[in-house]
């Protein structure tokens, strides 16, 4: 069987077709493949800096004072060098809560003497940043500090 001119042009057309098809179909893949692994990269920076952040509350609940707040403040610390240099955390300075009561009181702890005590209230932000995956997490603490005696009464 003898293919004509027109058949022999048309059965190029067909084959560059396919390539082209075939090659769009290695594009999307590669492309989505691509997208799941900048995906997965972000969760796993999100983390690490999750833990960052998490190393600082650690490290802020341990050296709070309320009489030296400028104590507290710490920026750019590594977590842990030797296993994750590219893990940081940062402390921001501690202020009294923008709402609610600066003061709580507590229950419980009034032995007598009408005294009345209590904690005091702040509020303090702590982010957490991963460098090699271009990651950060702000995580906002209340701390309370107590019991402190809330009456102006002398003991």
């Amino acid at each position: 069987m003898r293919l004509n001119n027109r058949q022999r042009g048309f059965a190029l057309v067909a084959a560059l077709l396919a390539n082209l098809i075939l090659l769009a179909v290695g594009i999307i893949a590669l492309n989505l493949s691509t997208q799941d692994l900048r995906v997965s990269m972000k969760v796993v920076g999100d983390k690490k800096a999750l833990a960052a952040a998490e190393s600082g509350i650690h490290v802020m609940t341990s050296t709070f004072n309320p009489e030296n707040l400028a104590a507290v403040v710490v920026a750019n610390v590594q977590t842990n060098p030797a296993v994750d240099p590219d893990s940081r955390y940062t402390i921001a300075a501690p202020s009294p809560p923008a709402t609610g009561s600066a003061m709580i009181p507590m229950a419980g702890y009034s032995i007598g003497g009408g005294q009345v005590w209590g904690q005091t209230r702040y509020d303090v932000a702590v982010t957490g940043s991963n460098a090699a995956h271009q990651t950060s997490v702000t995580v906002n603490v209340g701390v309370g500090y107590g019991p402190i005696e809330m009456t102006t009464m002398s003991r």
